[in-house]
C-alpha cells in the first residue's frame, strides 16, 4: 500500500507535509511552520503524528513545533542539533532511517544553510527537500557556497524522474518568471509556466512537483546543460560559475 501524501498550506507561503502509512497507522510531519493549519490537517484525517523531520534550524520551518510534538520522534540534521529544537535523532549523509514502514535515505545539501537536509523515500518516489531544490528555484544562500549548492542539485538531480519533489515554499510563479529569463526558449519551460498560471488561478499548491520536469526546466539544476548555457552566454564555462551567476541573477531579480 503507497504512502499518503497531504500537502499543507502554513504562514504566508509556506508548506508543510504529512507522509501517511494506513497500514502501521504512522504519520510523518515534514517541517512545522505553524501548528493550527497543521493540527487541522491531523484532526481531518483522524491520524496521530510519530514522526516530526524538521529540514532546518529556520523559524518558519520549526516555530510550530512544541504544540505538536507530544510522543513524535523529533529527526534533524547532527550538523544542525545545536539551533534545532531539541530532536530524539540526529542523522548524517548517507543514514538510512525507517519512517512510516518504509526505508528513506538522508542526503546533506547544504547551501541555503549548513547542515540543511533532503529526505528520499525511494519505494513511495518521494522527496522532501525543505529550502534546498524548490519548484522552478533553489533556496538563497544564507550561509552556504554556490559551489556547495551546485553539489546539493547534483546529487538531488541523480534521483528518478517520476520522484515527487516536496519542497518549503509556494515561490513557483516568480522563479518561473525568472527561469524564463534564463532559457526563454526553452519549450518545456514554456509550457510548464502556462501549467503554474493555471493551477495558481485556481488557488492550488503547485508543490510537489515532478523531478523531471525540473531537470528540464529549473535553471538551478541544469548549470552544466549546453543549451542552457548557450542561452546563458557562458558556453563551455565550469558548471559552478554558471550556477553562481544565475544564483546571483535570481537574488537580484
Amino acid at each position: 500500500m503507497p504512502l499518503e501524501l497531504v500537502t499543507i498550506p502554513c504562514l504566508a507561503n509556506n508548506y508543510a507535509f504529512l507522509l501517511h502509512n494506513a497500514r502501521t497507522k504512522e504519520t510523518l510531519l515534514v517541517d512545522a511552520p505553524d501548528a493550527p493549519p497543521i493540527q487541522a490537517a491531523l484532526d481531518a484525517q483522524g491520524w496521530t503524528l510519530t514522526d516530526i523531520l524538521l529540514t532546518h534550524h529556520h523559524g518558519d520551518h520549526v516555530d510550530g513545533l512544541e504544540p505538536l510534538r507530544g510522543s513524535a520522534r523529533v529527526i534533524g540534521a547532527a550538523a544542525d542539533a545545536h539551533r534545532l529544537p531539541p530532536i530524539d535523532l540526529a542523522v548524517v549523509e548517507g543514514d538510512t532511517i525507517t519512517i512510516c514502514g518504509e526505508a528513506a535515505q538522508v542526503f546533506d545539501v547544504s547551501g541555503h544553510t549548513i547542515g540543511h537536509f533532503a529526505l528520499h523515500f525511494a519505494t513511495s518516489d518521494v522527496l522532501f527537500t525543505g529550502d534546498s531544490l524548490m519548484a522552478l528555484g533553489c533556496g538563497r544562500l544564507f550561509e552556504g557556497t554556490p559551489a556547495q549548492m551546485w553539489q546539493s542539485m547534483l546529487k538531488l538531480r541523480a534521483l528518478p524522474d517520476e520522484t515527487r519533489v516536496c519542497s518549503g515554499h509556494e515561490y513557483t510563479q516568480t522563479n518561473a518568471r525568472f527561469a524564463l529569463t534564463i532559457e526563454p526558449d526553452n519549450s518545456d519551460l514554456i509550457s510548464r509556466i502556462e501549467e503554474v498560471t493555471r493551477t495558481r488561478a485556481e488557488k492550488q499548491p503547485t508543490v510537489p512537483s515532478d523531478l523531471g520536469v525540473e531537470k528540464r526546466t529549473n535553471p538551478f539544476l541544469r548549470a552544466d546543460v549546453p543549451a542552457l548555457q548557450t542561452a546563458f552566454g557562458m558556453t563551455n564555462s565550469d558548471p559552478t560559475d554558471v550556477f553562481t551567476e544565475i544564483r546571483k541573477k535570481r537574488d537580484n531579480f
